[in-house]
């Protein structure tokens, strides 16, 4: 079978694992840019390529020439999309084995947790300046502003998480109320708000009925809004973060590389500060892995500061008084 044809059939079969269409897409790009440097490497139209001659000396080939200008994590990307892409050729028969064991991959660096920067009170500065109307703009709406920041802040969701909610999506009974989320792959889960949120929801939603002159809202509504109405998309969720930021005078704590994700970050960063474990983390933020909750705990030093905290020592240095030193509290001097 030719190398497109083979392509094709391969990303139909990933319409049963129920992935996004970004991720979708994200594959098929990846295997056609990669298949058209494969064939570039064995002097053939991309069109013209047969499956069985990919071996690992052409496949090696055409990752050098892939990888030349691209980031170690999109090259890593493409291996992952072919490496799936020819054992799926394997169990159809169309090769005897995979090559892509002899195609080498970029280490990465472990990904550090991205928090807003500083002594921890940047969320708190945020959510005050912005209900105090910090942010300005043609049409001010703060009970909306003050929803995004805070949700984001208090779940730890994704952007797109936070897009797709509906009114649906919230329910149980007052003071115990809880968000359902579909996050990555299609997987739901959980999470609890507190009245704090749940107040400032009721009164954006207020707000909003009165600003648009609507007497109710179908629980099939989109839950954030722009100021026609319409569903926040991701470009204008970035523009109100981004202007939140600034009007509040914390753009300067943002890390480079972050922008709504800095929310998730502060987030799951400050729930491990005060003692949240990775499992735990893991559930709040819909990771397949505990890994990633490890390294927001890992990143706080608590666990380590905890064991150096342990060091006996401590007892002893507890009960010296340094020559000519002051007494310690709760002691008088004795002449």
């Amino acid at each position: 079978m030719r190398l497109p044809e083979a392509i094709t059939e391969f990303l139909s079969s990933l319409r049963a694992k129920k992935l996004s269409p970004h991720t979708l897409a994200g594959y098929g790009r990846d295997l056609r840019l990669v298949a058209r440097a494969a064939a570039d490497a064995a002097g053939v139209p991309v069109e013209d390529l047969e499956v069985r001659a990919l071996g690992g000396r052409l496949v090696r080939a055409a990752f050098a020439d892939f990888a030349e200008p691209r980031s170690a994590a999109s090259v890593n990307r493409a291996w992952s999309a072919w490496n799936q892409f020819l054992t799926f050729c394997v169990a159809e028969g169309m090769l005897e084995g995979n090559p892509m064991a002899a195609v080498p991959r970029p280490k990465q660096p472990a990904k550090a947790p991205k928090p807003l920067l500083g002594d921890g009170s940047a969320s708190a500065t945020l959510l005050e300046r912005v209900a105090a109307g910090a942010r300005e703009s043609r049409d001010p709406w703060v009970e909306r502003d003050l929803v995004v920041l805070a949700l984001a802040l208090v779940t730890g969701m994704r952007s797109a998480e936070l897009l797709s909610l509906t009114l649906g999506s919230i329910g149980g009974a007052e003071g115990d109320r809880r968000v359902q989320v579909v996050g990555k792959g299609g997987k739901t889960r959980s999470l609890p708000i507190e009245p704090p949120i749940e107040h400032l929801i009721d009164a954006y939603l207020s707000s909003r009925l009165s600003r648009f002159g609507l007497a109710t809202l179908p629980r099939s509504a989109p839950l954030l809004v722009d100021t026609r109405n319409e569903p926040l998309r991701r470009g204008g969720l970035q523009y109100l973060v981004r202007q939140c930021y600034r009007y509040a005078g914390i753009h300067d704590r943002v890390q480079k590389g972050t922008l709504v994700h800095a929310l998730r970050h502060e987030f799951a960063t400050r729930l491990a500060e005060r003692g949240a474990s990775a499992h735990e983390l893991m559930e709040l933020l819909g990771h397949s892995s505990i890994v990633t909750g490890q390294a927001y705990v890992a990143s706080t030093a608590r666990e380590v500061r905890g064991a150096a905290r342990a060091n006996p020592a401590y007892g002893v240095l507890e009960g010296l008084r340094p020559p000519g030193g002051r007494p310690r509290a709760g002691e008088r001097d004795g002449g």
